[in-house]
């Protein structure tokens, strides 16, 4: 394993077969209305986010400065719903079909930067502080319930709604990845002192939740049968990451370094686009 590791995938390296997988599994999400994108696209795809998720935990384990790490991954987030949000409730820039795109990871980021640096705290034994960072997210959702039922007329308001979902989001509502996402977020930084330890840990959450929990849901419904989870509900094929995360070996890596940051938002809007374009065209 010594051997493997030294040899394995440096940062870089990683990032980029995640940024090849993602582009994979968006062409199948912005296109999947012609019938001619193959499901494998999707598929493969499911090992994107994990990855990008481990080479986050890495990356801000190790920046120098991790206020300008979580201020970009935060602009980017905040960018990227505040679209989102005139999308839903603008019914602005949607495709024909009423279609929009939903991509939002970097709010998952921005959120387990805050917990993360809490953790740290927590560690150098600033409790309170830490303490307070954690419960800040954890709490967050759970204070906004508490205000709209304490004050009812913000249900209407807009301003309200823009702010709940762009630059203060709370993770119960966020679009993309999901509590179990969060939650793998979680593991992976505080288990990072054993690499054995915090992948192994890691790859039996997330089957946990996104195979077992769901076969279980899934299975008491009428027609169900068990091939479905590998056709239908493969949102579990992502521990197979695991494999990969397993190369690292432990180094930065070279070049690219603003590429991953802003690749994620030009292609999406980019592939969007073109699907408008596409679906007029056919329509």
């Amino acid at each position: 394993m010594d051997k493997l590791t030294k040899k394995g995938l440096d940062g870089t390296q990683l990032k980029t077969i995640a940024l090849v997988l993602m582009v994979l599994d968006h062409i199948h999400y912005f296109f999947e209305f012609t019938g001619c994108i193959p499901t494998v696209f999707s598929m493969l795809g499911r090992l994107s986010a994990p990855l990008f998720l481990f080479c986050t935990v890495e990356g801000f384990a190790h920046t120098h400065d991790r206020k300008l790490y979580f201020l970009r991954i935060w602009a980017i987030g905040t960018g990227m719903a505040a679209i989102e949000f005139f999308m839903i409730y603008g019914h602005m820039f949607r495709r024909g079909d009423d279609f929009y795109p939903q991509n939002a990871i970097f709010q998952d980021f921005m959120l387990l930067c805050i917990v993360w640096q809490g953790m740290d705290w927590i560690r150098e034994k600033k409790i309170v502080r830490g303490a307070i960072a954690i419960a800040a997210v954890v709490g967050w959702p759970f204070f906004i319930v508490f205000l709209l039922q304490t004050f009812p007329q913000l249900q209407s308001s807009a301003l309200f709604g823009f702010v709940v979902t762009s630059p203060l989001p709370m993770w119960m509502a966020i679009t993309d990845g999901g509590w179990s996402f969060l939650l793998g977020g979680v593991l992976l930084y505080a288990l990072r002192g054993n690499r054995r330890v915090q992948l192994t840990a890691w790859a039996l959450t997330v089957f946990l939740c996104d195979f077992a929990l769901i076969f279980g849901m899934a299975c008491r419904q009428d027609g169900f049968v068990w091939t479905q989870m590998f056709t239908a509900y493969y949102e579990w094929f992502g521990v197979a990451a695991v494999l990969l995360m397993l190369l690292y070996n432990g180094q930065r890596g070279s070049g690219h370094k603003q590429l991953f940051y802003w690749f994620y938002p030009a292609h999406v809007y980019l592939l969007y686009g073109a699907s408008c374009l596409l679906y007029n065209v056919l329509r």
